[in-house]
């Protein structure tokens, strides 16, 4: 059975769905079967991934409103060599139409009950907000992967989060947990970041990954280009950089199972 993980920050520009699609295309790359849903409107996962958002698409609105079967969304060929539940504008008006709606808050756990045996992990990007959208993630996921800049606005944003994650995990989904917590844009040169850096170590110890995203041009440039930053320059820093968060993600994992 898959592993559901969300990639979540009530704060933007983190680098939220630039993990989202380059994770997804490193496990991918590692022979993992991978899904990634985007589940913001912006969209920013879909184009990432090779698949125009403002084509003839069905997305994850098709799924959770008009109840579509899953072969019907799902697209199988995109740039990181992963499986896409595409997101457009039209997924702004699911927040409003799953508002009205019966068993709203667990649509998208009762769609992914039926495919998750088909993947090893799957990934949600989620919008920059605390809406029904989120909540279905939240709702189905096992885990939560938290991308976030070291800088002290992002700590405020951090314990926001937490908060929200607790309350989730009382209301709808009492195994939800942090997965893992990921340093992205990360400047070593700057004092405030690594001050910051050694508070979430003090504070959530081993939820923060060894591996540290860094600034990276070429990662900024690959959406651009509809491609996970692997297949637009795998000699990238960034690219090397997701590498590695994937293999100690699995390493992770596999300590678990061993436990």
């Amino acid at each position: 059975m898959a592993k559901v993980i969300v990639i979540a920050n009530q704060k933007g520009g983190v680098g939220k769905t630039t993990t989202a699609v380059n994770l997804a295309a490193s496990m991918a790359a590692t022979k993992r079967k991978v899904l990634l849903i985007d589940l913001d409107p912006q969209g920013n996962a879909t184009m990432g991934s090779g698949v125009d958002k403002y084509g003839d698409v069905a997305t994850v609105y098709d799924l959770l409103v008009d109840e579509k079967p899953f072969e019907e969304i799902v697209e199988k060929e995109t740039s990181g060599e992963y499986h896409l539940i595409p997101a457009n504008g039209d997924v702004t008006a699911a927040e409003v139409k799953l508002m009205e709606l019966f068993a709203r808050e667990v649509r998208l756990k009762n769609a992914l009950a039926l495919v998750k045996d088909q993947y090893d992990f799957i990934f949600i990007d989620c919008p920059p907000s605390l809406n029904m959208l989120t909540v279905n993630a939240m709702t189905a996921a096992d885990s939560v992967l938290v991308p976030m800049q070291c800088e002290y606005y992002a700590l405020e944003g951090l314990t926001a989060l937490m908060d929200t994650i607790t309350q989730l995990s009382k209301l709808v989904n009492p195994d939800l947990k942090i997965e893992g917590i990921l340093r992205t844009m990360y400047d070593p040169r700057n004092r405030l970041a690594n001050d910051v850096s050694e508070q979430l170590k003090q504070h959530f110890g081993e939820k923060v990954y060894r591996t540290v995203i860094p600034r990276n041009v070429r990662l900024a440039e690959a959406p651009s280009f509809g491609a996970p930053a692997m297949y637009y320059d795998r000699t990238s820093t960034g690219a090397k950089a997701y590498l590695a968060l994937a293999g100690e993600i699995l390493r992770r994992k596999e300590q678990v199972e061993v436990a």
